[in-house]
């Protein structure tokens, strides 16, 4: 049986995409990430396909294009709900925040752990290890914490979005730092990033005022095909490419406040909007397709034995214990008190396998076992996982308690209308079955 085959790939193709829309809906009446289901829908798919073929087929290629273009939209549809409001300045200051420190802080900790457990590791290649295991992944993050309340899943939009952004930056940096010649150092980092700001916002404001006055209705997609352009070639150029396409999620989502005074006239409201309005649903779309067949195809690629080897349980459990410990520490300087489920919602995902393919061959060690990365993966989705139940249950028990609360109160007030409701002279009295005459 060609496994392979034209339409035989469509049928797969075709019912992996099913699957992944009936997951979301279990997902949300669970908790349990539709991504973690893709996982395990991978390994499934990793033995079916081992009985019907012996032929070994590399999958990277098409794993590492899949989650490029997945981190471009899920950033995109994550900088599309984030509006800029004077009052929404602190949650996104404190986001960042706990964000930067959080990545900063479990990367240390998770190289000091890789540095003294992994034989012939250097601190240089722990912390290029360290880094992709210390991001939180938006492409798990963002579709899981829709049942929350609003500040804090917007907290949560917040913050994946940033530990994206500046894990990949952090990386690209240290990957930097192996070739001192080219290395520009924090100062040359940092012009890097205002360089990339600067193009972000002047090509933000091209492609709309451009795209504006495009008539044919294929636009969209066509609007798709600059950003990732503009994402690859501000990568051939080494820039923080990933900040192009928040910066311009962040201007076509606040227009109002980017065209303000004189520039206001160039702005066709009607149009811009509707281009926002489609390309969040073409955003959407796309997200939903590129995270499920790069899971699916991650499953596929996984070492399962690997698992079950007790020195890379015992590492993850210490890099996993670590990164608890750090968002604790965080969450209640930040915070305060109120730190749940959000102590416990800090997933590994996309990033953590696109980065860790793309670490240098230079900085590579032979020793590390990846089995490692799926750990992590798979561990910080089951913590996720067992927090949303247990708060989806907390939530339900106190609707419970104000629905029991105004029913009482409801009785309460029906009790009261029915004593005001009682005549005050006396009902006429009746003799043998007819009303007593009047005296």
């Amino acid at each position: 049986m060609d496994v392979f085959s034209s339409y035989n790939l469509i049928i797969e193709a075709s019912v992996i995409l099913i699957l992944s829309f009936i997951f979301n809906g279990i997902s949300k009446k669970t908790n349990i990430p539709s991504v973690l289901l893709l996982i395990f829908l991978g390994v499934i798919l990793q033995f079916v396909l081992s009985y019907f073929t012996s032929d070994t087929v590399d999958f990277f290629p098409a794993l590492e294009v899949l989650g490029i273009i997945g981190l471009i939209m899920i950033v995109l549809e994550a900088a599309l709900e984030l509006e800029l409001k004077r009052e929404k300045l602190m949650p996104i200051l404190k986001s960042m925040a706990v964000a930067l420190i959080g990545l900063i802080g479990s990367a240390y900790l998770a190289a000091l752990i890789l540095y003294q457990f992994i034989p012939d590791m250097s601190m240089q290649s722990a912390w290029l290890y360290a880094t992709p295991l210390s991001i939180l992944s938006s492409a798990i993050i963002i579709p899981s914490v829709s049942g929350l309340t609003e500040h804090k899943k917007e907290f949560h939009i917040y913050e994946s979005t940033f530990s994206d952004i500046m894990g990949i930056m952090m990386f690209y940096f240290l990957v930097g730092g192996l070739n001192p010649e080219s290395d520009g150092g924090i100062g040359g980092f940092a012009l890097n990033i205002v360089l990339t700001i600067v193009i972000s916002i002047i090509a933000s404001y091209a492609i709309i005022l451009i795209f504006q006055e495009i008539k044919s209705q294929a636009k969209l997609f066509l609007l798709i095909a600059v950003l990732l352009l503009l994402y690859a070639i501000g990568k051939q150029f080494h820039l923080s490419s990933l900040l192009i396409i928040l910066i311009f999620g962040l201007v076509i989502a606040n227009m109002k406040l980017f065209f303000k005074g004189k520039f206001a006239i160039f702005l066709n409201q009607e149009k811009a909007h509707r281009i926002y309005h489609e390309l969040h649903i073409v955003t959407l779309e796309t997200a939903f397709v590129v995270r499920t067949f790069f899971f699916v195809i991650f499953g596929l690629t996984i070492v399962v034995s690997s698992l079950f080897s007790l020195s890379v349980a015992l590492i993850s459990l210490l890099m996993i214990i670590s990164i608890y410990v750090v968002r604790f520490v965080t969450l209640r300087v930040f915070y305060g008190k109120d730190i749940l489920p959000q102590l416990f919602i800090a997933p590994r995902g996309l990033i953590t396998v696109l980065l860790f393919y793309a670490i240098p061959v230079e900085a590579q060690v032979s020793s590390f076992e990846p089995g490692i990365l799926l750990f992590v993966i798979i561990g910080t989705s089951l913590v996720m996982t067992w927090a949303m139940i247990k708060d989806k249950k907390k939530m339900v028990t106190s609707l419970d308690k104000v629905d029991e609360e105004i029913l009482i109160m409801e009785k309460v007030n029906i009790a009261l209308e029915e004593e005001q409701e009682i005549p005050l002279t006396p009902p006429s009295k009746e003799i043998g079955g007819e009303e007593e005459p009047p005296a």
